[in-house]
This record gives C-alpha cells, sequence and structure tokens, in this order.
C-alpha cells in the first residue's frame, strides 16, 4: 500500500513556484519593452532636434542651431549631450533620456543638413 499522506500539498507549492517563476519572467519582459521604448524615445528626440537644428543653420528658422537642438530635445524631455555643426550646414547631435526608475540613460544619435 502506497503512503499518500507525505504527498499533501505538494501540488500548492510546485503551482505558486510555477506562479513565481512565470511573474519573474513577465518583470523581465516589462523592464526590456520599457528599455526599448526609451531608446526609440531618445531616438525621435534626437532626430527632431537634429533637424531643427539644421534649418537654423540653413538659415531656415531663427536661432543658433545648437541652442535650437536643445530647446527641441527639452521639448522631447531629454538632454542634448552633444552639438556638433559640420561643414554643409550639416548637424550632428546626441540625446539622453533618463530612465524613469534610475536604472540609466537611453542614448540617441542623429545627423541632419541639406538635401543633396
Amino acid at each position: 500500500m502506497v503512503n499518500t499522506q507525505s504527498e499533501c500539498g505538494a501540488g500548492t507549492v510546485l503551482a505558486l513556484g510555477l506562479g513565481a517563476v512565470v511573474m519573474a519572467l513577465l518583470l523581465g519582459l516589462l523592464l526590456l519593452a520599457q528599455a526599448g521604448v526609451m531608446a526609440s524615445r531618445a531616438a525621435s528626440a534626437a532626430d527632431l532636434a537634429a533637424l531643427a537644428a539644421a534649418d537654423a543653420a540653413r538659415g531656415l528658422a531663427s536661432g543658433e542651431p545648437c541652442a535650437v537642438a536643445a530647446d527641441v530635445s527639452a521639448k522631447q524631455d531629454a538632454k542634448l549631450t552633444s552639438c556638433t555643426v559640420a561643414a554643409g550646414n550639416v548637424v550632428e547631435v546626441g540625446t539622453e533620456l533618463a530612465h524613469p526608475f534610475r536604472w540609466g540613460v537611453a542614448t540617441g544619435r542623429a545627423r541632419a543638413g541639406p538635401p543633396p
């Protein structure tokens, strides 16, 4: 005869353990998705800042190109980390966007200039 009393509650422990593993995997997936969103937002802020700065460098908009880029990136909640105006009114910018949980920053880089 088999003693079944020693296995009482084993299914509950297994279900709780499996639930904890699933929750940990979901948390990891959520953090990965958040990092992707932050990287996309930083890249978009860099694109917008570079385009606005290139327009200012060409004289299509008023203002100094890097100041315009800083203003545009600030409106996107990003910080302008670099701004270079090269020959031919080509502007290269870099942006940083702080992670809301303070786990690092997402960076973006963009280059814009007049059409070829």
